[in-house]
């Protein structure tokens, strides 16, 4: 069984396609980085007509390194939300003219879901239940994982996600988009107790997340760093960043550990595009080990948006006869409580 996996929900279009659940034929991802970069973050505009541009040769390259061709295809599967409206049209409407033309069922993925699910591409897989950290430039959140489709949010970020943080923060820095890259390479030389950033962690119950006063601290120390000369007192760029950095991991990991304790759970799942950070992944295995936990991360190519996660996600509802029409439309917000559960 052929599953193509189609994501455009923000910058990145992606393809993929996965045999059988488990053999990923082809990972196809062109990213709009360069587009973007001048902007120091995503255009919604600029994003959507790129797709338009690219939906079609990434499509194609996908099925090429498969060694497929369409008529091959059992079903397409494409993110339908949450993302950039603009975006998720693109990929969606595409979609189904795929799925109108060869006769083959259209599957609606759950972004949140798809990172989720990213860790089974992998070859050393966690068992269920386990706790799942979303965490991107559009998403922080804390889910408890029972089984494949079913999934309770336990926090989630009241302003900015980390992501976003990050780009903001390198902005200010001048260190280029995206920020979370810039970010950690410009702490490598830095002291991360140089300068004391806040942490929010709200109440002591909580495990919901708040990054937007960061943000605004930083922004400010920033300012009067740059106005005051405060790098003669021997504080560095790189010990702003590394600062910075430390900081949303410090929240990060508390909260994921909270979520840990208070579930009874011992398998951390960590997905998204700063799930590559290694800071943030050095302390959660630290934490993890000192507590008897186990924590899994997706390779690289597989935190960041991607068609095979949504084409594994496909497969899932594919299997439970999930199919969408095409009235199918798409969603800037998808709450990932909407789902339905899915069989094992």
């Amino acid at each position: 069984m052929n599953i193509l996996g189609i994501d455009t929900s923000c910058d990145d279009t992606s393809a993929g396609i996965i045999a059988d659940g488990r053999l990923i034929l082809s990972n196809v991802v062109h990213s709009q980085i360069r587009l973007h970069s001048p902007h120091g973050g995503v255009v919604p505009e600029l994003a959507s007509r790129e797709h338009l541009r690219n939906i079609m040769p990434v499509v194609r390259e996908a099925l090429l390194r498969a060694g497929l061709g369409m008529q091959d295809l059992d079903a397409v599967s494409v993110t339908v939300g949450p993302g950039l409206v603009g975006s998720l049209l693109v990929g969606l409407y595409y979609a189904k003219g795929i799925a109108y033309t060869h006769n083959i069922p259209l599957v609606a993925i759950n972004h949140l879901e798809g990172h989720i699910l990213s860790i089974f591409l992998e070859e050393n897989t966690p068992l269920f239940p386990f706790i799942a950290l979303t965490v991107s430039g559009g998403h922080t959140s804390l889910y408890h994982v029972r089984g494949y489709g079913q999934y309770s949010q336990l926090g989630q970020t009241l302003d900015d996600a980390a992501g976003e943080a990050f780009d903001k923060v390198a902005k200010i820095l001048g260190l280029g988009y995206p920020g979370g890259v810039a970010i950690e390479k410009q702490a490598l030389p830095g002291r991360k107790d140089r300068v004391k950033f806040p942490r929010v962690y709200l109440s002591k119950k909580s495990l919901d997340f708040s990054f937007s006063g960061l943000k605004t601290a930083v922004a400010l120390y920033i300012k009067k760093w740059r106005e005051t000369g405060i790098e003669d007192n021997d504080v560095s760029q790189a010990d702003i960043a590394a600062s910075f950095q430390e900081s949303v991991v410090d929240v990060l990991v508390r909260k994921v550990m909270m979520a840990s304790e208070r579930t009874g759970i011992s398998t951390i799942v960590v997905a998204g595009g700063v799930a590559c950070n290694k800071a943030l992944r050095d302390r959660l295995l630290k934490e993890a080990k000192d507590r008897g936990l186990q924590v899994y991360f997706p390779g690289p190519q597989y935190c960041t948006d991607n068609g095979a996660m949504i084409a594994f996600a496909g497969y899932r509802r594919f299997l439970a006869g999930e199919f969408a029409d095409l009235a199918t439309d798409v969603r800037s917000k998808y709450p990932i409580s909407d789902l339905p559960p899915v069989k094992a």
